[in-house]
């Protein structure tokens, strides 16, 4: 009898925070270390930090409750601010004459499924750094109520990516999730009443990063994997008067290339449609843009067929739905694993691998909704062609079944740069938020969005 890929497994349970002080010392002393040999970080870099001395000192006050709320282009985010919370930001407070009375950490909302493909080890590491799960697909109570009793009683601010996910891009923001300014609105409500006169407010900090010398030799290189990858021959990139100019001649035939075989065989074996795209004044890279924007809109058609439902809301709400759906099929809550009977058992596992299966339409579209089709043409940095080339090799590897665990290439080193933000006080707009049901709506949605231009304006 053959076994599933994907079993079914018991539900997914909470991983309640447990923070140890020790662990957060420990990890705070290996940083460096396991930045410079996991990551391509050589330095981290933080302007105006001033600011978040400041922040901390009222903290330590209890004048202030705090969401930080970062950009989160990249994986390596976390260790970025991680470095700048631990070892930047005490070493500005020392020179401004500001001691702490406690070390320099943050509570953190972390995505549940982290776990599953970075292990239990993990889990375990987010709770005794004080990391609190939250599943992005659904009403997560218990996630909401434990992230909610941190910011209103944690021993430190709570850091929270806005964006939800990271989309590969350091110039790009993908639109704001309003979970964040709903949970500072709610930090009001049970701040105003418990009768405590701390003010909530949440810092916008802005990450990006830039490398230290510019790695063409390095994307020339992994151009040319992907060529021959997708069965293109390796050009000579001659096109173009310019280096730049020729790789992204180059860059652009793969993309197009890889953009015609997803719909090849979307249409083959899924029956998908494909309209023809505007022709928006001969702008071929607007005319990308579209077909991507088809084929994206098709794979998410596929997995939502299989699950029953109908797309609704932005490509990120339906990414984080389908996961939800897949999870619900894969953990089951539904039905004892130690219990069932054999058959049981067997038909659990063909739905739970058949909506693993599923889900990998998703995870490709997942890659790239941050995606325009003209990001590199509109300011041809090394940085841009790197983040799009890191996409596409992304991709590959999600159809290439074949080559599981395969390391991220690293094209070069990079500086972690981090802005931090002028502090939005929430507490200034509670008012308006607890008049009525709309204009609550209405604050949720206005914060939302003055959190996203502030975020936007620290692009360097």
């Amino acid at each position: 009898m053959s076994r599933s890929l994907t079993p079914a497994q018991p539900p997914l349970d909470f991983i309640a925070p447990n923070l140890d002080l020790k662990v957060v010392w420990l990890t705070k002393l290996l940083l460096p270390l396991w930045m410079r040999s996991k990551t391509a970080i050589a330095q981290v870099e933080a302007s105006n930090l001033e600011r978040l001395v400041q922040v901390y000192q009222d903290f330590e006050g209890q004048k202030v409750r705090v969401l930080l709320a970062f950009r989160h282009p990249s994986v390596d985010d976390p260790i970025c601010i991680g470095y700048t919370l631990g070892r930047l930001l005490p070493q500005r407070a020392k020179k401004m004459g500001v001691t702490f009375r406690h070390v320099t950490h943050a509570h953190f909302m972390y995505d549940r499924g982290i776990p599953l493909w970075a292990g239990q080890l993990m889990g375990k590491l987010y709770s005794r750094l004080g990391g609190t799960p939250i599943m992005r697909g659904k009403v997560d109570r218990a996630g909401l109520k434990s992230a909610r009793k941190i910011l209103l009683d944690g021993k430190f601010p709570l850091l929270a990516a806005p964006e939800g996910g990271t989309n590969g891009h350091s110039e790009i923001i993908s639109p704001l999730e309003p979970g964040i300014a709903q949970m500072a609105f709610w930090c009001a409500e049970d701040l105003h009443k418990a009768g405590r006169d701390e003010r909530v407010i949440i810092v916008p900090i802005g990450v990006q990063y830039k490398y230290m010398a510019s790695p063409w030799a390095a994307i020339q290189q992994l151009l040319g994997e992907l060529e021959r990858d997708c069965g293109l021959q390796v050009s000579d990139g001659a096109i173009g008067d310019t280096l730049d100019e020729q790789l992204y001649h180059r860059m652009y035939r793969l993309g197009e290339h890889l953009l015609s075989m997803m719909e090849t065989h979307y249409k083959r074996f899924y029956h998908c449609e494909f309209p023809e795209a505007d022709n928006v004044l001969g702008d071929t890279n607007a005319i990308f843009g579209q077909r991507l924007n088809y084929l994206m809109n098709q794979a998410l058609i596929v997995a939502e067929t299989h699950f029953g439902v109908q797309g609704r809301g932005s490509v990120i709400d339906r990414c984080r739905r389908l996961e939800q759906l897949a999870w619900e099929l894969i953990y089951r809550e539904d039905l004892n694993l130690e219990t069932s009977s054999v058959l049981e058992r067997g038909l659990a596992d063909r739905v739970a691998e058949e909506a693993s299966l599923r889900l990998w339409h998703m995870r490709l579209v997942e890659g790239f909704v941050a995606v325009t089709g003209k990001y590199v043409r509109e300011k041809m940095t090394v940085e841009r062609f790197a983040e799009t080339l890191l996409l596409t090799w992304e991709m590959v590897q999600k159809i290439c079944v074949d080559r599981p665990g395969l390391e991220r290439p690293r094209l070069g080193k990079k500086r972690g740069l981090v802005t931090i933000g002028t502090p939005i006080v929430v507490s200034d707009r509670f008012a308006d938020y607890s008049r009525d049901r709309r204009s609550a709506k209405q604050a949720v949605t206005q914060l939302t969005q003055d959190l996203q231009t502030a975020l936007q304006e620290m692009i360097r």
